[in-house]
């Protein structure tokens, strides 16, 4: 039994993450909401439990991987949560990208009933989640990271252990505020280059060999002069994750304008009816308003 390991939310991120710990011989017990989600892993030797709470009943480690924080409150300690079915000496991991504040409330009734909790976000997008490339910033007790070392290892390719249960979660958001900052920065440069007139796929491609380049460039740049919109993470996902970088920030009490100026196209793209839409589709709110559309392919 401790040798089992929980998993429940397997989504676009979840579903491929746990795949590739069942490819590492790791025996899975897995829930979601959505029973169609847990069909393929348990075709593929996982084992399904009805509630975060069996979960726990049955595996000495078990992670959360759920979109928000009011679902992360739930799944670990809600009426069939985690703390419900956990036995002392176990752990859980929230790999969910939600408030490090509220996560640590949570911390002490885990604690009072054996539990150790470690935050451990993902960053790296659903190919990294199926590639088994992920970034993953721990937070939490080293001791307890080191002990889940070959989960990490199984997931993702570079693992730090950032500090306190909290500090993986402040290393995310602050990697996806430079993402979404970039974002809204990249859709700014290619409208205006449609306004202008010129080839997009001859700008799109000088700006990666110049000082234009960036990871946000090739990646949702690319997204944009292709027009791939399609769900991977969604406008959504990003504003939802960009609320918790402003008020990451307004808790330490540092300003960040970019951050809450990009936050606000994203809500315009989400009041057109984006928000399902994958994040790039950002571009479309400078589209909108400069009567351009960014296209490459000439």
């Amino acid at each position: 039994m401790a040798d089992k390991v929980g998993f429940v939310g397997v989504g676009n991120m979840g579903g491929p993450m746990a795949r590739n710990l069942l490819k590492r011989g790791i025996g899975l017990v897995v829930h979601d909401l959505d029973p169609r989600k847990v069909q393929a892993l348990a075709e593929a030797g996982a084992e399904v439990a009805a509630s975060p709470e069996a979960v726990a009943r049955e595996t000495g480690r078990f992670i959360c991987m759920v979109e928000t924080t009011a679902q992360a409150e739930q799944v670990l300690a809600g009426e069939r949560g985690f703390l419900k079915g956990a036995r002392r000496g176990t752990t859980a991991i929230c790999m969910s990208t939600v408030d490090p504040f509220r996560l640590k409330a949570i911390a002490p009734a885990l604690a009072a009933a054996g539990i150790t909790l470690l935050d451990a976000p993902v960053s790296g997008g659903t190919t990294g989640a199926a590639d088994g490339t992920l970034s993953i910033p721990v937070g939490g007790d080293k001791a307890t990271f080191e002990a889940c070392r070959d989960l990490f290892d199984a997931m993702g390719g570079n693992i730090f252990y950032a500090g306190e249960l909290g500090s993986g979660l402040a290393m995310k958001l602050i990697n996806n505020m430079l993402l979404h900052v970039n974002t809204v920065a990249v859709a700014e440069a290619l409208v205006m280059g449609a306004k202008a007139g010129l080839d997009i796929d001859q700008l799109f491609q000088m700006l990666q060999v110049s000082s234009g380049d960036s990871y946000a460039l090739r990646l949702r740049g690319g997204r944009m002069v292709s027009r791939d919109f399609t769900p991977g993470g969604t406008m959504d996902i990003s504003f939802k994750d960009q609320e918790l970088e402003t008020s990451l920030a307004k808790q330490l009490g540092v300003p960040v304008m970019l951050a809450n100026v990009s936050q606000q196209v994203y809500a315009m793209g989400r009041a057109m009816g984006l928000g399902r839409e994958e994040g790039s589709s950002v571009v479309k709110v400078y589209e909108h308003f400069a009567g351009v559309t960014v296209k490459g392919g000439k």
